[in-house]
């Protein structure tokens, strides 16, 4: 090293005497600094967040206008429980002509098995015109897969050895902070025909829509939207012998709510 570069550290050096103590830039740490970092918590303070929440959300309160005549339908879902283990409710129906055509109601025990999904096992009643209502054992998986896609899938077993399943995707697409598309997608599959209630087997219906809303509160959003709806195989054919297409396409307003 240049002798010029070593002189101002021997400089400074030589201001200190040789048995002088060594400088401490940070002072010693006190009882008092200790106690201001870490106050003491008093029984008002929440230690531990709830373990038991829960969540009442329709996503679907909607009337709608078709070529057959006007009507309304809903769907919600609601859960009580922890992070792991919960009590799930969920229910769909459809009212035409001032007269409910379809309605079922699920009580599900559902169990995460990752961050995003959830396993759920329970019953289903199946509400029908004429009082002829239907139990199903229901089993299924929810949750978010990847790229954002809101999937439920269940499947059903009743009497007589019926069986049934349901699969349903959504997407959420954010064009602003409050304005969101969602494009969604239902298919309705049945293991064997009945014709009691103008099924056949096989998939026997889908139905695609695509919602428009708008979040006035993150709990209450109005939507405005067009559902087509379109029957296969057997199901198609009972619905032309009965007189209603076998395809329908339908605009729909409504709101999101959920607390």
């Amino acid at each position: 090293m240049p002798a010029s570069a070593a002189a101002p550290d021997a400089a400074h050096s030589s201001d200190l005497p040789a048995d002088a103590a060594p400088r401490e830039p940070i002072p010693v740490i006190t009882d008092a600094d200790r106690a201001a970092a870490f106050p003491e918590l008093h029984h008002g303070h929440m230690a531990h967040g709830p373990t038991v929440n829960s969540l009442v959300r329709f996503n679907r309160l909607e009337g709608w206008d078709a070529d057959r005549g006007s009507g309304q339908a809903w769907e919600g879902t609601a859960w009580i429980g922890g992070d792991v283990n919960r009590l799930w409710l969920r229910s769909s129906g459809e009212r035409a002509g001032g007269t409910t055509e379809a309605a079922d109601v699920e009580v599900l025990y559902g169990r995460g098995v990752s961050p995003w999904w959830d396993v759920v096992a329970g019953v289903r009643h199946d509400a029908a015109l004429g009082g002829d209502g239907r139990t199903w054992a229901a089993v299924g998986l929810q949750g978010m897969a990847p790229y954002r896609f809101e999937v439920s899938a269940t499947a059903y077993i009743g009497t007589s050895g019926r069986t049934a399943a349901n699969l349903e995707i959504e997407y959420e697409m954010l064009l602003t902070n409050r304005l969101i598309l969602q494009p969604a997608i239902e298919l309705e599959f049945n293991g064997r025909s009945d014709p009691q209630r103008h099924l056949g087997s096989g998939l026997t219906s889908a139905e695609a829509g695509l919602r428009l809303r708008y979040e006035v509160t993150r709990r209450f959003a109005p939507y405005i939207g067009a559902v087509h709806e379109r029957s296969f195989g057997g199901t198609a054919d009972h619905r032309r012998q009965g007189g209603e297409p076998a395809r329908d396409t339908r605009l729909v307003a409504g709101v999101r709510i959920w607390f």
